[in-house]
């Protein structure tokens, strides 16, 4: 008996489209204050508008190395919400020059950080200004 393909080509391709919906449909998880691969323990305050919006560029932008909240993320980059990072150490100005040039590997062992593509100087500023009012929140000023 020959397998009657006309009916089962369509049932397939209805059966992955419809789990395709359903799983496309599913809302993506809220990030958690803290992951299994965080480096340090993080405190997230309320945000101003502006800090939001750099919050919403560190994510897209920084925290696939650095983790969510900055925290740090295991095997791949470390805390901004550490002590070293604090602004008498690394200034804003460091923080600008780091996406735009890279930065040698000098505190931690992950290597050189590459440049970031894809960034302002607006963009670098608002991302500074949402580190910054996290490290405060976190007693590092």
């Amino acid at each position: 008996m020959k397998p009657n393909l006309k009916i089962g080509i369509p049932v397939i391709v209805a059966v992955a489209a419809g789990a395709y919906l359903i799983l496309a449909s599913e809302p993506e998880p809220e990030p958690s204050a803290s992951t299994s691969s965080d480096m340090v323990e993080v405190t997230v305050p309320e945000l101003s508008s502006a800090e939001k919006v750099g919050e919403q560029i560190f994510n897209a932008k920084c925290a696939s190395c650095h983790g969510l909240n900055a925290a740090g993320k295991e095997g791949s980059g470390p805390p901004l919400i550490h002590k070293i990072y604090e602004p008498s150490h690394h200034g804003d100005m460091a923080f600008m020059l780091a996406p735009r040039r890279g930065v040698r590997a000098h505190h931690w062992p992950f290597g050189d950080m590459p440049p970031v593509e894809g960034l302002t100087d607006g963009d670098i500023k608002q991302i500074i200004s949402y580190v910054r009012a996290v490290q405060m929140a976190n007693g590092i000023n």
